[in-house]
């Protein structure tokens, strides 16, 4: 079953315009968590000719290659919209997943760009961009699947028996909590989850497909594999699995001009995949025009 079919079957409806004040706020644009004089994010920006995003070592999202240069479908958008916005320069911090919203409300740079999912609690800490990337779950196993898993309904359903390996602060480990699965192990990025499946320290490891199946096809010796991708389901309901660009609350100037540009590219299904398809996303992966971020933040996948 296709994302766009998936989508289509729980009904999502179009809920009106995206409510920006339910995530960030009316306050003005500051880029420091608070008023500031000498002027917006945006603006000090657009001044600078730079802007420094964040990422995690979740490929083919975004990640820091060998030279020190950001990669990724998440950070070629980034480069694209934010030129567009007269910001040429695009630099780069690296950070665990479970420190990005914190080093964002901290000041440490000014965006994340790490394809995040938008739930609930998040939104409570941070503003979200427009959906940006739609993607599904899968597990990470050893070669030949010995315990023969298919989704995380069959973790649970060993009683404990495999190791589930979680990022930490990723959503997955929500479904694991959601799911009542306890035997689980935290990592801090993906490269560390599928070397605990690949040294047998844990038996299936669960992310994104497109990050896991890149792995798995861009590190041949690990002697790991994938399963077929699958969406979660948590007290019957299927979880939308959605990632965009985060801001901090007050940078609602910032947000307003990125979804701007954000536009251009998601209703260009030819311009999207110019820019994200060498990294392995399809059109599959465009959010469906009447998914809001509003929806999301709400926690409304009915």
């Amino acid at each position: 079953m296709t994302k766009r079919r998936m989508l289509a079957r729980t009904g999502i409806a179009a809920v009106g315009i995206l409510a920006l004040g339910l995530m960030a706020g009316c306050s003005s644009d500051s880029g420091s968590g608070g008023s500031d004089e000498s002027g917006s994010t945006l603006q000090k920006a657009i001044d600078a000719g730079s802007i420094t995003i964040a990422v995690a070592d979740e490929r083919p999202y975004s990640w820091v290659d060998d030279n020190g240069e950001a990669q990724g479908a998440t950070v070629a958008m980034h480069k694209e919209i934010f030129k567009a916005l007269g910001i040429d320069e695009v630099k780069v911090v690296e950070s665990d997943w479970n420190s990005l919203i914190p080093g964002l409300n901290a000041g440490r740079f000014d965006v994340i760009s790490a394809g995040m999912s938008i739930l609930p609690d998040r939104c409570a800490k941070a503003a979200f961009s427009d959906p940006e990337i739609m993607y599904t779950t899968t597990l990470m196993v050893p070669e030949g699947n010995p315990a023969g898993l298919t989704d995380l309904d069959s973790v649970k359903a060993t009683n404990g028996d495999v190791k589930l390996a979680i990022l930490a602060g990723g959503i997955e480990a929500g479904y694991a909590e959601s799911l009542g699965i306890e035997n689980t192990v935290e990592v801090d990025n993906a490269q560390d989850g599928m070397d605990l499946v690949s040294n047998g320290r844990a038996d299936v490891f669960a992310m994104t497909a497109i990050s896991l199946n890149w792995m798995a096809e861009n590190n041949p010796d690990a002697g790991v594999e994938t399963t077929d991708a699958f969406v979660q389901v948590i007290d019957g309901v299927e979880q939308i699995g959605a990632g965009s660009t985060v801001f901090r609350q007050d940078d609602t100037e910032l947000l307003d001009a990125y979804n701007k540009e954000l536009k251009n590219i998601t209703g260009d299904p030819e311009e999207y995949m110019s820019l994200v398809g060498d990294y392995g996303f399809t059109e599959e992966n465009l959010p469906p025009e009447d998914l809001t971020t509003e929806q999301l933040c709400e926690g409304d996948l009915s």
